[in-house]
């Protein structure tokens, strides 16, 4: 079998997806937990509390998920990269959760790649750690972003290499192709240190 250099390899690299125990938007976790699987990848969700987390479609109540891993209970350094699936209750409560906090911190902070789609965003402001960067988000978020010292961008994805390590940001779900696309490119970017 020929692997071609522009397929995504992400073999061997382990990704947390970090939701709220309710509230994640579905189809903003499901598309890039498939896509990382898909790609050789290991994905992770974590959550605050063991159990199940509650997904939503937009208001209403989709399918929950497994947890694998409690963030508290968590070393940052196990994982390659860090997805932030959107929802407006998910980033909003995950934001006040210190745990949680910290663990998206300590991506931005090393290096490794985070991907952040529609309101997730929320949680990486609360790190304090975005100023000069450059991102997009759920349009309401746009006040929030330029308060945090951060450049808005209204496009399907935007990525940042301004601070210490890629940050891939998208809108919304209809941006999902291309948020998956630019995260598996970055994440296996960022696994082999070429393209």
């Amino acid at each position: 079998m020929t692997v071609h250099h522009h397929d995504p390899d992400l073999s061997g690299r382990a990704v947390a997806f970090l939701v709220a125990p309710e509230g994640a938007e579905e189809r903003e976790l499901t598309d890039p937990w498939q896509a990382v699987r898909e790609a050789g990848g290991t994905p992770t969700l974590v959550s605050t509390v063991g159990g199940t987390v509650q997904t939503f479609r937009h208001l209403d109540r989709a399918a929950s998920y497994p947890v694998d891993e409690v963030v508290e209970n968590l070393d940052s350094t196990d994982f390659d990269a860090l997805v932030l699936p959107g929802g407006v209750a998910n980033p909003d409560y995950l934001r006040t959760v210190p745990g949680a906090v910290e663990f998206a911190a300590r991506f931005l902070e090393s290096g490794r790649p985070v991907a952040a789609i529609c309101h997730a965003p929320w949680l990486l402001i609360e790190t304090g750690l975005i100023g000069g960067r450059r991102l997009t988000a759920w349009p309401s978020l746009r006040t929030d972003v330029r308060n945090a010292g951060a450049t808005w961008e209204d496009g399907p994805v935007v990525v940042c290499d301004s601070g210490p390590g890629p940050l891939i940001t998208s809108r919304a779900p209809d941006d999902l192709p291309a948020f998956d696309e630019a995260l598996l490119h970055r994440f296996s970017v960022a696994a082999t240190g070429r393209p």
